[in-house]
C-alpha cells in the first residue's frame, strides 16, 4: 500500500449536506480497496482562474492509502462527477 493525498475542488454552490454526502462518497470509493483518512475541510477559497465561471471553490484535502490501481478508478469516478470542479492524486511515497 502507498500513501497518497487528495485534493478536489467541489462547486461552492452546493449545501453543506450535499457536500458532505460528497465527501462520504469519495471516502467510500477510497475504503473499499484502501484505507481514507480524515478530511481536511480548507472550506471557501478563491480560485487562481474561473472554472465553469465561477470564482470560488470549496477545498478539501483527504489522505489515504491504498494500491496503485486505486487512484486510477478514484480519478475516472471524479472526472465524471458534476459536482467536483477540479481534483489531483499525489503520491507521497514517489522520490
Amino acid at each position: 500500500m502507498r500513501n497518497y493525498e487528495l485534493l478536489f475542488i467541489l462547486d461552492p454552490a452546493m449545501d453543506e449536506a450535499a457536500r458532505n454526502q460528497m465527501i462520504e462518497t469519495v471516502k467510500g470509493i477510497i475504503n473499499a480497496d484502501g484505507e481514507a483518512g480524515e478530511a481536511d475541510l480548507w472550506g471557501v477559497k478563491k480560485l487562481a482562474y474561473p472554472i465553469n465561471k465561477k470564482k470560488d471553490g470549496f477545498y478539501v484535502l483527504i489522505p489515504f492509502k491504498a494500491s496503485p490501481e486505486l487512484p486510477k478508478e478514484l480519478d475516472r469516478r471524479l472526472k465524471i462527477s458534476d459536482n467536483c470542479m477540479r481534483h489531483i492524486i499525489v503520491c507521497q511515497d514517489e522520490k
